[in-house]
């Protein structure tokens, strides 16, 4: 779109000048279904934190990777019911690698300091990716039913 501006000079003599408004455009790419800060998630375990209602949602206020966005099996910090909590990721929304699972919404399970997990039952199947990763998800993966 352009726009035409008449400027004077000194002369007094009336001249046109061009100004070309470009549009600025921007695309949407996966990272905005990532887990990142202030994504909300759901608590897939039963623990007594994670199921009883409230009337926020818990939300990531820390990732702990170096770019700051949560993949499966990444170490998360939750705020849940005024308190700060440690997760780790078992389901995100955003499309990954090929032949891998892709959930309705973003999966953690609430764990301890020591990296025990809170409760005692995984609710949702999880993925097998965890199986392969490096990690201390042994506890995590003893106490789920089902793989996807």
């Amino acid at each position: 779109m352009a726009l035409r501006l008449f400027s004077r000079t000194f002369s007094g003599v009336i001249t046109a000048s061009q100004h070309v408004n470009h549009q600025r455009t921007f695309s949407v790419t996966a990272v905005v279904s990532a887990i990142q800060k202030m994504t909300r998630v759901r608590v897939v375990d039963n623990s007594t934190l994670g199921n009883t209602p409230y009337h926020r949602p818990p939300r990531v206020i820390h990732v702990y990777t170096k770019n700051g966005v949560g993949k499966v099996g990444d170490k998360v910090l939750l705020a849940i019911k005024g308190q700060k909590k440690a997760a780790i990721i078992v389901g995100h929304k955003m499309p990954g690698a090929r032949m891998t699972a892709r959930f309705d919404s973003n999966n953690v399970v609430l764990i301890e300091d020591n990296g025990n997990p809170t409760g005692t039952r995984i609710k949702v199947p999880l993925p097998t990716q965890l199986r392969e990763r490096e990690g201390d998800f042994s506890k995590v993966l003893a106490i789920a039913n089902t793989f996807v």
